[in-house]
């Protein structure tokens, strides 16, 4: 019963989401998720993290971005606001860390100091005044 109920909640939030794409002004992405909600409850089955983080649990309000919510990012917080009932949510973020590239294993992003002089003792200079680089 609980599979059940689950996939139930996954249809739920995916008519919500074509819904609100489709109609913009509809009132059915609202109720789809106030279903989704109850029917959790009462089988008690938790809803997935994708899916509590796209709704006002204050009014069940289907969020979409920039029509029913406004997200401000402000002092490693992330603050969500429904346009509907005026309702905050507050998350935390770390924001500003780099992200990791496609670096060999062991290899530094930044060659350290002494690499750096190494590099620069092997190159030989070369003289401004030819042009062919021969004298």
């Amino acid at each position: 019963m609980i599979r059940v109920a689950g996939e139930r909640i996954a249809d739920l939030f995916a008519l919500a989401e074509s819904e609100s794409v489709n109609r913009p002004n509809s009132p059915y992405p609202n109720r789809y998720v106030g279903l989704a909600r109850r029917i959790g409850m009462r089988y008690t089955v938790r809803l997935p993290t994708e899916y509590r983080e796209r709704y006002c649990r204050q009014c069940s309000s289907f969020w979409v971005e920039g029509r029913t919510v406004r997200t401000r990012l402000r002092g490693g917080h992330r603050v969500q606001t429904c346009l509907s009932c005026g309702a905050t949510r507050r998350q935390r973020y770390r924001g500003g860390r780099p992200v990791p590239s496609a670096l060999p294993t062991g290899a530094t992003a930044r060659p350290q100091p002494a690499e750096v002089m190494a590099d620069i003792e092997e190159e030989e200079p070369s003289d401004p005044l030819s042009e062919d680089g021969e004298e």
